[in-house]
């Protein structure tokens, strides 16, 4: 019998990323889209065009992740073995322009569905992904899983909680939880609103004549970047362990923006400090410490490997883009 797994957020870049894997591994996969997400699916369009996939292998359910009666009857009825949450508000600085709604989707609603698998008759496996953010205004120059949480956002805040959360319900009422500290993971698949689509969508257009110039604020913070197709196959293989727990998953190594701002350039043959703009009115409210990953628990315990450095990152993220401009 096939496995049934649910993907809240399929639309999104990691849900459908994972709605993929999922797919290739032969599952039977169910994914939870808002109304407001009816005309974005451009994401996993290729799977709902495909009428060997969908409503055969793959199939859609309207449902909201702040509506847990919609929720909870779609969970009942497919009884899943495995859920993924991939959906939230998952943008730092608009956390900061709708705390509450932000707070609600990232954390309350975290807790709605633990709620529901604390009374599910099936003991259901859950994933539940966390941002670096959790850490904040860390002191430790490389953080781990026993670092102390201390964000800085109404973003990392929300994350935080929905961690907590997870461990709290998994400890007193023995649901099988798991999860991923994710450390920034980018891919084709982000949205404009991330400042590395930004970047190579500019790089892009100014490359073409399309655009003049580049701004942004803070090109001096420095990241730990990896590849978001790469994170999500972690995040399967966390949910197959035997022994449910989080891990952190990062790279280990950290860039600056400027660094991936001039790469981009480069690629294309262009020099970045020609085109660059720095234009305060982008720089954060607040500020973090250096984030970067220690991902030894996750090398011990399922041989975690980094896969893609940042330069092939790139190489991905401008090649798919300039893409367009040859069609």
């Amino acid at each position: 019998m096939k496995k049934k797994a649910l993907i809240l957020g399929v639309t999104g870049q990691d849900g459908s990323y994972m709605l993929d894997l999922l797919i290739k591994k032969k599952y039977q996969v169910h994914g939870l889209i808002r109304k407001s997400s009816t005309g974005n699916t451009i994401n996993i369009d290729h799977i709902i065009k495909n009428p060997k996939i969908f409503n055969r292998t793959f199939f859609l359910h309207r449902g909201d992740l702040l509506d847990t009666g919609s929720l909870d009857k779609v969970i009942t009825k497919i009884q899943p073995s495995e859920i993924y949450n991939f959906a939230d508000q998952d943008h730092v600085g608009w956390s900061f322009a709708i705390p509450s709604y932000s707070f609600k989707t990232t954390a309350l609603s975290v807790i709605e569905i633990l709620e529901i698998l604390k009374n599910n008759k099936k003991k259901i496996k859950f994933f539940q992904p966390v941002s670096s953010n959790i850490f904040g205004l860390t002191h430790s120059k490389k953080q781990n899983e026993k670092t102390i949480l201390d964000p800085n956002s109404i973003y990392g805040l929300a994350k935080a909680t929905a961690y907590q959360a997870c461990k709290m319900y998994s400890r007193i009422y023995n649901l099988h939880i798991c999860g991923a500290i994710f450390y920034n993971h980018e891919s084709p698949k982000r949205s404009k609103d991330y400042v590395t689509k930004k970047i190579v969508q500019t790089v892009c257009e100014i490359y073409h004549g399309k655009k003049n110039n580049i701004y942004l604020g803070d090109i001096s913070a420095r990241i730990d970047w990896g590849y978001a197709k790469d994170y999500v196959e972690s995040a399967w293989k966390i949910m197959q362990l035997k022994n449910p727990d989080f891990f952190i998953i990062a790279t280990g190594e950290i860039n600056s923006v400027e660094y991936f701002v001039k790469n981009c350039f480069s690629y294309v043959n262009l020099d970045y400090k020609k085109y660059l703009k720095i234009d305060k009115k982008l720089l954060r409210p607040s500020k973090t410490s250096i984030l970067k990953g220690d991902i030894t628990k996750a090398k011990k315990i399922f041989k975690y490997k980094p896969k893609t450095k940042l330069k092939d990152l790139i190489k991905i993220m401008m090649d798919h883009e300039l893409k367009k401009y040859n069609g």
